[in-house]
């Protein structure tokens, strides 16, 4: 079953994605894609993964790591499937990256390997946009790279755990404007799901709603605006998004509040 957020309306519903993409609100009605605004599937704190696929950490001519590469994204630099995303105007290289994730059902703390997945309430799919220029150390990414506002689409929807029985075997790709760029599988991961689960659980405690982006493969390419960027996971979703300058972006968020 697909689990989306959406506005309708000036509300926002958790509704049953159906065929077509059709969405059934809990009231029973039932809308069309374009009818709604599509709202990130999750909305706690994301933890993402640097370097986790070797054909990427290659690309970049970087020894495969030992131990995750992990970063916080805050909540504030998600936006959800068909929406826009923003280019700064002084940079030279920014590019997408299709990434599965994992989102957390209950609390997890000290999980073992082997119970991980049922800590998961289900997969989602998100475009980690990072902004190279800002990129000191690949193994130390910094908040310039990947914590600007409405530069993380999410969603669109979220898969229950049941409805992807193999999480390792899933095809990954990029398409701008219709061309596709990347393709890898989630069978190249360096730290897998149910590791990752178990590694952060050791220190911390996981809350419902936290996500897990667990990185990357390689076919990195820029990105500029005027660019419609899809990526899709096989058998979770398939996640577009539009960039736009810096300039036009905000100047559109000003409006939207002064309406």
């Amino acid at each position: 079953m697909k689990h989306a957020r959406i506005r309708y309306r000036d509300e926002v519903h958790t509704a049953i994605v159906e065929i077509g993409n059709t969405v059934r609100l809990a009231d029973g009605r039932l809308l069309a894609e374009n009818q709604v605004e599509w709202l990130p599937p999750a909305t706690g704190s994301m933890f993402a993964l640097g370097l986790n696929y070797a054909d990427h950490a290659a690309e970049l001519a970087f020894k495969a790591p030992t131990e995750p590469l992990a970063f916080i994204k805050s909540p504030g630099t998600y936006t959800g499937h068909n929406q826009v995303t923003w280019r700064p105007d002084d940079v030279a290289y920014m590019h997408y990256e299709c990434e599965l994730v994992a989102v957390i059902g209950k609390p997890a703390r000290n999980v073992k390997r082997e119970d991980a997945l049922a800590y998961l309430a289900g997969y989602t799919v998100c475009n980690d946009y990072a902004i190279r220029d800002y990129l000191e150390n690949y193994y130390r990414p910094n908040l310039r790279v990947k914590n600007r506002d409405a530069t993380t689409p999410v969603g669109p929807w979220m898969v229950d755990v049941a409805d992807v029985p193999d999480p390792s075997k899933l095809a990954l790709r990029t398409w701008v404007n219709g061309e596709l760029k990347q393709e890898g599988s989630t069978s190249d991961m360096i730290f897998d799901i149910p590791y990752l689960i178990e590694y952060f659980s050791s220190f911390m405690t996981l809350q419902p709603g936290d996500m897990i982006a667990t990185g990357t493969p390689e076919g990195l390419a820029d990105v500029v605006p005027g660019d419609e960027v899809v990526v899709e996971v096989e058998g979770v979703g398939r996640l577009v998004n539009r960039i736009v300058s810096e300039a036009e972006f905000f100047a559109n968020r000003a409006r939207s509040k002064e309406a």
